[in-house]
């Protein structure tokens, strides 16, 4: 290896991290086991794991029940033991003796009554299986002083660090406890391992032109100890593998004389040796470029300035800020009230760990290193952008109304506020604009004013588009028999009308049903769902006809299926004629009863021997399939009723 190089001796796997994938490969079988999230932050030892059949799962719930599953160095909740106990799950605990040793402590002290402050960061795993071992925990952000001041002193107060605090902050932040609580017991419960670490990569960046730190970026402990390093005041890069050596800057590898390599707790050995080879390479064979050394310097230690606009990566969410990393000196901030302006919004639901974020820079400090950042007002300045396209192709956006007066109503969108007049709201003209209140609507941009800070929109025309473009697609597919889900929209004596998205058609009082109907309100109501099926359209027109009624449950298949010539029914006498009564045998198929087959004797009309409504038995004596016409005996199924009778006699 180059002598140019110095590689830290405590880089890499701590002993938590190193046991735990020990444990995780002895423990390895055919049958696979399970890790209650990644033991690392590191893909390829994730990858080789998997090889193993050793698999990630992130709840007790998606434990196979009765599998092997294993507790990843930062331990877990005891909730979660008692979920896999039930589960019939066989545990094998790798928690890290450090990250145990802090379970005891606050477990013991929370059940004598005393208030336990955890001080990390409260979404780390290792803190929130920390925090639940008892009643009286507090999780404090290091550096919050305020949150300190607010520990009641009645109590005896207990302190822990998570166990990748750097030491140097928790020196100076522990002053505040003994300054504000006078019956407090501080515990020393940052690891050796990574106090060592952090101490070592000061030293070689002291000592060296450039620090390379390599670990996920989204590891906590990695990026602190690029923060350590960063205190030199020279460059430091992080990367993840040695495959982005090469996006380095060459003047690194020209202008430098000794470079750092260090590395975070979820690096394996083979990585280190692999980007430390490569380094190597490039120091013995370096591609010269215009960049000086003290360009790239400059560059990496650049000074931000109020209102730029610049891209992150979320490094960390605490109860106070969102820690964001620039790739500079500084250690950018965003405070909550500049994250969002949605009330009671968690900030996890708006960022998470690892994601690239782009923010406004307000207020610099290269004093102390640090940037107030402000994603709010980025996402302001893009929703100003959005409104102007929005205007120009005339899109639709949703919102909720917020306000309303006289003459409107306000609709928050994307942060912006937008007026639409009363005349553009949709509603009737009687009709009180607090209707709208709190309800979704989309809203099509009608003119941005964005000097005035005005913007005006309507949600009529948002209506009649979406409406348009339903109805545009609706006729560029339509075909005989095609099915849709349709809703209701209105009644008439002949039939209902039927919306399927965005365009009526017309369901005729026979189609639906295949029962005999005087009224459609006996089948639907307005506002029903409905599933219709295209029986003919006319697109010049624009009329399409609908039918409701099953094809599947045709009456008169129903009929032949029950019923043959020579069977007697149950029948109901549906309307009397001059020359006999109609007769339903099931619903939707009628038969005729002649009146000469009406009754045993002679009568003048079949009112004299049946009335509407009335139940008779009745003998099909002919069944014409083609014609689909019954015709049925009301005199021989008394016949063979008497016959009967005599039989059974």
């Amino acid at each position: 290896m180059d002598h140019r190089l110095i590689v830290a001796e405590s880089a890499g796997f701590c002993f938590g991290v190193g046991r735990a994938v020990q444990m995780a490969e002895e423990a390895s079988t055919d049958t696979p086991i399970y890790t209650l999230g990644k033991l690392v932050h590191n893909e390829r030892v994730i990858s080789d794991l998997e090889e193993r059949k050793v698999f990630v799962i992130n709840s007790p719930e998606e434990a196979p029940e009765g599998s092997t599953v294993l507790i990843r160095a930062h331990g877990v909740t005891p909730a979660c033991y008692g979920e896999l106990e039930a589960r019939g799950c066989r545990v094998v605990d790798a928690t890290c003796p450090c990250v145990a040793n802090i379970h005891k402590i606050v477990r013991e002290h929370s059940l004598r009554g005393d208030t336990v402050v955890i001080v990390g960061e409260a979404n780390h795993p290792e803190v929130v299986g920390i925090a639940a071992e008892g009643e009286n925990v507090r999780v404090i952000a290091m550096g919050d002083e305020a949150a300190v001041r607010e520990i009641s002193p009645e109590k005896p107060v207990i302190v822990c660090q998570q166990t990748t605090c750097d030491r140097e902050k928790w020196i100076s932040f522990s002053k505040i406890f003994k300054k504000y609580c006078t019956n407090v017991k501080i515990f020393d419960t940052i690891c050796f391992a990574t106090e060592k670490r952090q101490k070592e990569a000061a030293e070689i960046a002291a000592g060296t032109d450039a620090m390379i730190v390599i670990g996920d970026r989204i590891s906590a402990n990695t990026g602190k100890l690029a923060d350590v390093c960063a205190r030199a005041g020279k460059p430091v890069f992080r990367i993840e593998s040695a495959d982005e050596v090469g996006t380095l800057p060459q003047a690194l590898f020209t202008g430098s004389n000794k470079i750092g390599i260090t590395a975070g707790a979820s690096v394996p050995a083979v990585v280190i040796k692999e980007v430390s080879q490569k380094m190597s390479e490039e120091l013995k064979n370096p591609v010269v470029e215009e960049e000086s050394f003290a360009e790239m310097l400059e560059n990496s230690i650049k000074t931000l300035h109020t209102g730029e606009r610049v891209i992150g990566v979320v490094t960390n969410i605490t109860g106070t800020e969102v820690q964001v990393d620039l790739g500079t000196k500084h250690a950018g901030f965003i405070p909550l009230s500049e994250l969002t302006d949605v009330p009671n919004a968690k900030p996890e639901d708006i960022v998470k760990v690892g994601e690239e974020i782009e923010v406004f820079v307000g207020k610099v400090s290269d004093a102390e290193g640090t940037v107030m950042l402000s994603k709010k007002k980025v996402d302001a300045l893009k929703a100003w952008d959005s409104l102007e396209e929005a205007a120009e192709k005339k899109a639709i956006l949703e919102g909720t109304v917020i306000e309303d007066n006289k003459g409107g109503v306000i609709v928050s969108a994307s942060g912006i506020q937008i007026f639409v007049p009363a005349s553009l709201t949709g509603l009737p003209k009687d009709a009180p604009m607090s209707d709208l209140l709190k309800k979704k609507v989309k809203v099509s941009i009608m003119e941005v004013n964005r000097q005035r800070r005005r913007v005006k929109g309507s949600i009529r025309a948002a209506e009649y588009a979406e409406r348009k473009a339903k109805a545009d697609e609706v006729w560029a597919n339509i075909e005989e028999g095609k099915k849709y889900t349709g809703t209701v929209k209105s009644l008439t004596s002949y039939g209902a009308f039927v919306d399927i998205g965005g365009v009526d058609g017309m369901v005729h009082i026979t189609e639906l049903s295949w029962s005999r109907i005087k009224n459609p309100a006996e089948v639907v109501s307005v506002g029903d769902e409905i599933e219709v099926y295209v029986i003919s359209f006319d697109t010049e027109k624009k009329k399409i006809s609908l039918g409701h009624k099953d094809p599947n449950l045709d009456p008169w298949k129903v009929f032949t299926d029950r019923y043959d010539i020579g069977d007697v029914a149950e029948v109901k006498i549906v309307k009397n004629m001059p020359f006999g009564s109609f007769a339903e045998i099931v619903p939707g198929v009628d038969g005729l009863i002649h009146i000469s087959q009406i009754a045993d004797k002679h009568i003048a009309r079949p009112a004299d021997a049946v009335e509407e409504g009335q139940i008779v038995n009745a003998k099909i004596i002919e069944i014409d399939s083609e014609k689909k016409k019954v015709s049925l005996s009301i005199r021989q199924a008394m016949v063979a009723a008497e016959e009967e009778a005599e039989d059974e006699e």
